[in-house]
């Protein structure tokens, strides 16, 4: 709900209110209710509320201040057709690394639905064009070894099961067939 997520993202030990766009700035439950307001403008909608949290590099740590990040924010929700809406955006500094989190609602202010098609996808894209642009810190590793599997449910649970067990086959294989039967052999 706007009321949880607001609250969590304001709330948070010195969290700090960076911009705001088309809400009352104030205690986080007027902030929320501002969202639910505008939100019901349409009712069919199940996901009412898009919330992202934008990661730095700890080597970058000394080049992302406020406005920096409100910048990068702005324009992360740009490329990602986020625009014409109600948001907030909160710098979080109870980790290492520089973060905020974008909490926008998905009915804009004329009351078209802001899309959440392909996201991942349109995020990844965004977020190494903003790397690139800002020559910022990436770090070149394989981001399936970094998941936490323990902490995977469903679908994403068994997507890193089959991606681990090719991984630990594959060396062992030299054809599409001897790879068959290795997983096959560890079921």
């Amino acid at each position: 709900s706007f009321a949880r997520c607001v609250k969590y993202v304001l709330t948070k030990k010195d969290a700090r209110l960076l911009a705001a766009s088309g809400v009352l700035v104030g205690p986080h439950h007027v902030i929320a209710e501002c969202m639910e307001n505008q939100a019901q403008m349409n009712p069919r909608l199940t996901k009412r509320f898009g919330h992202i949290s934008l990661n730095f590099s700890v080597q970058d740590k000394d080049k992302i201040d406020n406005a920096f990040m409100v910048r990068v924010a702005k324009e992360y929700m740009q490329r990602m057709a986020i625009k014409d809406t109600q948001y907030i955006i909160v710098r979080h500094n109870d980790k290492e690394h520089p973060h905020c989190h974008i909490v926008f609602n998905r009915v804009s202010n004329s009351r078209k639905t802001i899309t959440d098609k392909n996201d991942r996808h349109r995020s990844v894209k965004a977020c190494r064009a903003l790397t690139e642009q800002y020559e910022l810190y990436l770090k070149k590793v394989d981001a399936k070894q970094n998941v936490n599997r323990e902490q995977l449910r469903g679908p994403d649970k068994i997507k890193y099961e089959i991606h681990d067990a090719i991984k630990a086959a594959l060396p062992h294989c030299k054809d599409w067939e001897a790879l068959r039967k290795r997983l096959e052999n560890q079921g």
